[in-house]
Formats: C-alpha cells, sequence, structure tokens
C-alpha cells in the first residue's frame, strides 16, 4: 500500500538538503562548543554560524537568537522566563486557543499567584485586536499570542496586537512554530518580543528550537547548569541540530512565495473536493486567513477519530488535532473556543499539506474521504436514528 502524509503540522520529514548538511555536522563536528580546544572551537563556529543564519533568515541581530530544545521549551522560556525577571504582582494576557506549551505553562502561573487572562475567538478562530486591548491591567507583565493557530491553520493578527502591546510596554511573546517557514516572517517588521520557533515543523530533525530575544527584553532562566546561550538557556547546545535547523529555514524562504502558493491551491483543492463529495462536510475557520497548508474539515454526525482511523487504514495520514494532546479524550480546546458544540469538536478532522504532497495524492484523498465517510455514517448510531 502506498502512504501519503498529510500531518505535517505535527511533524514534518527532514529534507533531503537538511539531512546532507546535518549528518556531517553531527559526525564531524562532535565538540563541547564551550570547550577552548580545537574541537570545541569547531563546534563553537558552526553553532553561531546556524545562529547568524537564523537571524538573517527572521531579520533580528544574532545576539537575539537563544536555541532550545524545541517549540514547547522555547515558549516556557517565553512565559516563565519574562515573568521570573519582573518582580511584584502580575498578569497575563493569552488566548483560548493556543498551542498546550503556553496553555498549560499559564495554568501553572495561576497556581503560583499570577492573574491570566484567556481572550477567546471569533467564530472564525481569530483573536480580536480590541480584545486584547480591554484585557491590559496596569500590572499586565506579557502578552502571548501564536501567529497561526496549529489545528485550523488561522492566522492571528499580531502586527495590531504587537502595536497594542508596545503602546502600553508590555513585553509581547508569539508563538510561530506554524508560522515560521509557511508565511513571511520578519521580526524587524513585527512589534514582538520574542518569538517562538521548531524545528521539525520546517523539515528538521526534532530536539531543536530556538527564542528570539529582543535586546530590550529581560529575561530569566528557567533551567540551570551553566552559563550557555548567554546565560539564557543552560545546556550544552545540539549544534548538529541547530546547524540544520538553520539550513531548513533558509530552503523554506527561498521558495516561500512559489510554495505557498502551491499548497494553497492544493488545500483548496482539496477542501471543494471534500465538501462536494462528502454530505455536511464543512470547513472550520473557512472565513479567516489562514495558513496555505492547513484545513480543518467537520463531517457531521461521525466521530473525527473514526475518521483519521480510517485513513489510516487506507494508507493517509492526517489528524483529529494538536499531536501534542493526542490520546486526549476532550474535544479540541481551539474547537470548543471558536463556539463549536462539543460532538461538532468531536467530529473535525484536520489536513496539513507538505512539500511532497501532489496533486495525485490529494485527488486520492478526497475519494479516500469519501468512501470512509459512507462507511461511517452507515456505521453511526446518530445516523442511524435520524433515518
Amino acid at each position: 500500500m502506498r502512504r501519503c502524509y498529510f500531518d505535517h503540522n505535527a511533524t514534518t520529514p527532514v529534507h533531503p538538503d537538511v539531512l546532507e548538511a546535518y549528518v556531517p555536522a553531527l559526525a564531524d563536528v562532535y565538540g563541547n562548543a564551550s570547550s577552548i580546544h580545537h574541537f570545541g572551537q569547531m563546534a563553537r563556529q558552526r553553532l553561531e554560524m546556524a545562529r547568524r543564519r537564523m537571524a538573517g533568515s527572521l531579520g533580528c541581530e544574532a545576539n537575539e537568537i537563544v536555541f532550545t530544545s524545541g517549540g514547547t521549551e522555547a515558549d516556557n522560556l517565553a512565559i516563565f522566563g519574562v515573568l521570573r525577571a519582573r518582580r511584584g504582582p502580575a498578569h497575563v494576557i493569552t488566548t483560548a486557543i493556543e498551542h498546550p506549551a503556553v496553555l498549560a505553562a499559564c495554568r501553572r502561573l495561576e497556581s503560583d499567584g499570577v492573574e491570566v487572562t484567556y481572550i477567546a475567538p471569533s467564530p472564525r478562530g481569530v483573536v480580536d485586536p480590541d480584545d486584547v486591548r480591554r484585557a491590559l491591567r496596569p500590572h499586565t507583565a506579557l502578552i502571548s499570542v501564536m501567529h497561526v493557530n496549529n489545528e485550523t491553520g488561522a492566522i492571528q493578527p499580531i502586527a495590531e496586537i504587537g502595536a497594542i502591546a508596545r503602546e502600553a510596554a508590555v513585553p509581547f511573546h508569539v508563538d510561530g512554530v506554524q508560522a515560521a517557514g509557511r508565511i513571511p516572517v520578519r521580526l524587524d517588521d513585527l512589534p514582538v518580543d520574542l518569538y517562538s520557533l521548531s524545528a521539525h515543523k520546517v523539515y528538521a530533525p526534532k530536539g531543536v528550537g530556538a527564542l528570539f530575544v529582543r535586546s530590550s527584553v529581560s529575561l530569566s532562566p528557567v533551567m540551570f547548569g551553566g552559563r550557555h546561550e548567554r546565560e539564557r538557556r543552560a545546556g550544552t547546545e545540539n549544534v548538529a541540530g541547530a546547524f540544520a535547523m538553520s539550513h531548513a529555514l533558509e530552503i523554506a524562504l527561498a521558495d516561500l512565495e512559489d510554495e505557498s502558493e502551491r499548497l494553497s491551491e492544493l488545500r483548496n483543492l482539496l477542501e471543494q473536493g471534500i465538501t462536494e463529495r462528502v454530505p455536511q462536510a464543512t470547513v472550520n475557520a473557512a472565513g479567516a486567513p489562514r495558513a496555505p497548508n492547513t484545513t480543518n474539515i467537520l463531517f457531521e454526525g461521525i466521530e473525527g477519530e473514526a475518521v483519521v482511523i480510517s485513513l489510516d487504514l487506507k494508507g493517509f495520514a492526517v489528524s483529529s488535532g494538536s499531536a501534542c494532546s493526542s490520546g486526549a479524550v476532550e474535544p479540541s480546546h481551539v474547537l470548543l473556543a471558536m463556539g463549536l458544540p462539543r460532538d461538532a469538536a468531536r467530529s473535525s478532522v484536520r489536513f496539513s499539506l507538505g512539500r511532497e504532497n501532489t496533486l495525485e495524492q490529494v485527488d486520492a484523498l478526497i475519494e479516500a474521504v469519501a468512501v470512509s465517510a459512507e462507511q461511517l455514517r452507515r456505521l453511526s448510531p446518530a445516523c442511524t436514528a435520524r433515518a
């Protein structure tokens, strides 16, 4: 059976050119970047090269890049790091549709006595900047809003929210894990103070990420044990991973416009084909500005997990929500926050496309979805009851 991968928001395969650069760095540059001997200095040079390349791709200074173990650590470092650097009462503004890495960190802050406001999105899945403005308090210490939602692909109004944060002199953190390499991101143009990234979302290996920290931001470390990363993140750096990530980001940006257009066309064809072939199938967040590769479709009366399993048996990998929430009994918190009923949220499936997907694969997926939906509706108690 030929298998097709439509779950790129969960993770991406390593790009062949990235792998070609990664393996020699892993094999030959094995010194500790903190060591002063030849091997250590080779590692340091490669690490700083990766930092400069990342900065060039993102439009920031090299010393504003902190390498981490991934997007989750970058989110945690931003949130806890800013709060630990502040004294006195604190209030955080975030949204109800954030990734679990942000929401879980905010819940931990609440248990420590920090006030947190969770902004609800519109039914399209987009946060209103005015709601952020209204949530501001004299002791607001941080605003954290994702750039692209991992489940619906909805793009949040980061520039507008950033302008509000600047006006209020409040640090602004953006989880950009699903944005970088998929939509234009230039930190010299965006009014953001901290920006999280993850390598394995841009066709690089897992286990490495980065946090942009604007030089004006006070940030306390949340890990201890060394003076790495200019004392912002302790631990021996993943030199090969950082180098691979910087290379992957350059590749993604080199053909960003053309690839975004291609993926958008495939995504639109997928949505059109499914909604035409499958009764009671609708696109969640259809009216919102979205990343070009992502669609979230509601199959009324069918369990989303059943669709995922049925498609997997037919050779197609898709998802019913965030990969970091897999195994959860509860329906998607993102879709619930958008106002979908619980049964509708449970009946939704995410399709996220990537570089290796083709029109032929999309056509095959549409056919597989149509067949699966028909089979599952015959088995659905809800549909049987209506009949």
